[in-house]
């Protein structure tokens, strides 16, 4: 999430020509660091030729460009997209090798990020870490064995253009797939500001400044409680700004229990279902005692959502693409991120799927049609929001998938430090510098039991994201590369070195990220 802005680190960026794998020596090794392993070195290259491969390839391109997307009811927004909204889910087969090829065709560098696979290092889509970015008119082949089933998706790894429509999801299905189903729902959870009330980058512009007042800082007197301009299932509040003024990007009061207090930073205008506003909603139209699996991906900048579908319970069966021990729920929470499955019955009837903002009084939906009858209005909570609300923290590892007990190797305590005053959301108080990747880095060694131990410092919840593995939370909680990690929290998370190059760790709220809270955990040569 290197920072698109006129800017010492976009300058730099920008010079490195041409997308290509490999890094310029400058950026490749910090005096003082030891030698690490080069993203396209040799043990990459082996730990891809030990991946399970089918020897099929599945050739897809993905354009990136300019577009004016239709978020339903006749409202339009300008907007970067890879075609659509949410971009063409890219499907392959567990063992199949992706052959994606970016076509660039916007006004600025990008690249693609596959966010959740164990892939090879040098096709994570990380520049300046593990490719250069591939400039306007550019373009770049991603090719990489998929030989994990699950959900996954991708997105840019640049600036904030997460937060515009640069998003899609990316299945790796299982041929021996054990849960039976009759259908399969894709379902995406976006909160939408772009082209609307601005743009991401001037909203980080905005956030950047700080809270504390002064210097073109916010001033933060009289502002206390929940703001509920916006409560219903539209957009978070009002602009936030006198008549005749710019819309502030800032969101302030939005708290929430399950979060541990503050919700969020950004004031959306919307919150979006498979690119659709709440009053203009997309159906899924099926059939009474169907069977469905859901796919759900929370594609947001700022925002968890609490989802629930009227009228049904959802039985958990996966997150973040491997299985967990099955849990009913009412009710999930979803951080940006985060991924879960779960399997329904379809009742007879239409049923709002709602996605509540959580802590910020506003929500987005889609409706499941199977029979007749008047469609809920917008305003429609259904009463499953607020019945068991399952979070990662209550689900276990299936019993294939969890890690055998181990001692740590090596234990790496990272503390989430900043705040919203000064805007300097960093680990262990220092904002990372995308000019100097390798500075100060997490190092590890192949074949190493690793722990994390994520300690929140800060008075906001951070959606913590771990590149190219996934770990096991607790001694015997999910399996997971995007975890929640709660407001003076601490979460430990266990995973086996066995993917070697140079990862990034990072908050995946996109403006905490962009603002410094990131990290480069690297594998010693």
């Amino acid at each position: 999430m290197s920072r698109f802005t006129v800017n010492r680190r976009s300058l730099l960026l920008a010079g490195l020509g041409a997308a290509g794998a490999g890094l310029l020596a400058a950026c490749s090794d910090t005096a003082g660091t030891p030698p690490l392993v080069d993203p396209s070195g040799s043990p990459v290259v082996e730990a891809e030729a030990g991946r399970r491969a089918t020897g099929r390839e599945r050739p897809v391109t993905v354009t990136a460009a300019a577009a004016t997307v239709e978020l339903g009811g006749g409202l339009t927004a300008p907007t970067w997209t890879f075609g659509t909204l949410p971009g063409t889910a890219v499907r392959t087969t567990a063992g199949d090798t992706l052959v994606a090829t970016l076509d660039n065709r916007l006004p600025a560098p990008t690249s693609l990020h596959w966010h959740g696979l164990a892939l090879r290092n040098d096709m994570d889509g990380v520049p300046p870490v593990t490719m250069r970015q591939v400039g306007p008119g550019g373009s770049f082949t991603y090719r990489f064995v998929t030989d994990r089933p699950g959900t996954y998706w991708f997105h840019p790894h640049v600036g904030v253009q997460l937060d515009r429509g640069l998003y899609a999801p990316l299945i790796v299905e299982d041929p021996q797939e054990p849960l039976g189903y009759d259908e399969e729902w894709v379902v995406v959870l976006d909160d939408w500001l772009d082209g609307v009330t601005g743009t991401p980058d001037q909203a980080f512009a905005e956030l950047r400044k700080g809270m504390g007042g002064g210097s073109g800082g916010h001033d933060m007197s009289g502002m206390s409680g929940h703001d509920m301009g916006g409560h219903g299932t539209g957009g978070t509040g009002g602009t936030g700004a006198p008549a005749g003024q710019q819309p502030s990007f800032m969101l302030m009061g939005a708290t929430s229990d399950l979060l541990g207090g503050d919700a969020g930073d950004v004031r959306y205008a919307h919150h979006l279902v498979n690119g659709r506003i709440a009053a203009d909603p997309e159906v899924y139209r099926s059939s009474p005692g169907r069977r469905v699996r859901l796919r759900i991906v929370n594609a947001g900048g700022d925002t968890a959502y609490r989802l629930a579908l009227g009228g049904h319970r959802l039985t958990v069966t996966h997150t973040d693409g491997y299985p967990v021990r099955h849990e009913e729920a009412d009710a999930l929470l979803i951080g940006m991120g985060e991924r879960y499955d779960a399997l329904v019955t379809l009742q007879d009837g239409v049923f709002p799927l709602t996605a509540l903002a959580e802590g910020k009084g506003a929500a987005g939906r889609a409706l499941v049609r199977t029979g007749a009858g008047e469609a809920p209005a917008a305003t429609v909570r259904p009463a499953e929001l607020d019945g068991r609300i399952l979070t990662a923290a209550e689900l276990r590892a299936a019993d294939e998938v969890r890690l055998p007990a181990r001692t740590p190797d090596r234990t790496h305590r990272i503390e989430l430090t900043g705040g919203m005053a000064k805007y300097d959301w960093a680990l262990d108080g220092r904002p990372f510098d995308m000019a100097d990747p390798a500075a100060r880095p997490f190092l590890v060694g192949g074949g190493e039991r690793v722990r994390l131990e994520f300690v929140n410092r800060t008075q906001m919840w951070h959606p913590m994201h771990l590149h190219g593995h996934t770990f096991q939370v607790g001694e015997q909680g999910p399996r997971k590369d995007t975890v929640i990690v709660l407001p003076g929290r601490t979460v430990t998370c266990d995973f086996d070195a066995d993917n070697p190059g140079r990862w990034m760790t990072h908050c995946h709220n996109a403006y905490h990220g962009e603002a410094g809270m990131m990290g480069l955990l690297a594998y010693r040569a």
